[in-house]
């Protein structure tokens, strides 16, 4: 199941040594300008490490926040995640975060898709979904290149730094993202 492995990218748990290289992303106030969180403080990185390290113990785990490390270097530069809501309607949600340095060059689509194809195969989806700030261009090509399809506008749903923001929602169903990428995208490493 994890890690998870495409081209380019490995896909895996977190450890606390991650610490570092997250708190580099975490902290860039370029970085988490559109996020629910951040910029953080080393207090807040570790803390965040600590408690996606926890829920990695979970059974039936429905949480997986992956750190996204270069494969042929193995430097983390990145996360992607995904976690199912709602086990009865099989539904998930996703998201990312990668340092600017690796910005516009593929990696998010890449390690999103292995993330969507992994819900849909290991987990079992049958919808996953994501949201994101309308002024997030990069999140919307990341998301449109993959087949997700925009499916609404959400008004003042999130209390995020001190005002309400309104988000984009985006999804794909199973049999979308067969029809879209009928090869599998992503295997895994065990």
């Amino acid at each position: 199941m994890i890690p998870l492995e495409t081209q380019r990218l490995i896909l895996r748990d977190f450890v606390e040594s991650d610490w570092q290289a997250v708190h580099k992303y975490a902290s860039d106030h370029e970085v988490v300008r559109y996020l629910t969180f951040g910029p953080n403080s080393k207090e807040d990185t570790k803390n965040f490490l600590q408690r996606e390290i926890s829920l990695q113990g979970e059974e039936p785990r429905q949480h997986f926040a992956l750190a996204v490390t270069l494969k042929a270097q193995k430097q983390l530069i990145g996360i992607c995640r995904i976690s199912t809501l709602d086990t009865g309607n099989k539904i998930g949600s996703i998201g990312y975060s990668f340092s600017k340095e690796f910005w516009g060059q593929g990696y998010a689509t890449e390690g999103v898709k292995a993330v969507i194809s992994f819900g849909f195969q290991e987990l079992g989806l049958h919808c996953i979904f994501a949201t994101f700030h309308p002024e997030n261009i990069a999140s919307a090509r990341v998301m449109q290149k993959i087949g997700m399809q925009q499916k609404g506008y959400l008004r003042e749903h999130h209390w995020i730094k001190g005002e309400w923001r309104d988000s984009w929602l985006y999804a794909i169903l199973e049999h979308e993202m067969k029809k879209r990428h009928p090869r599998t995208c992503w295997r895994s490493l065990s």
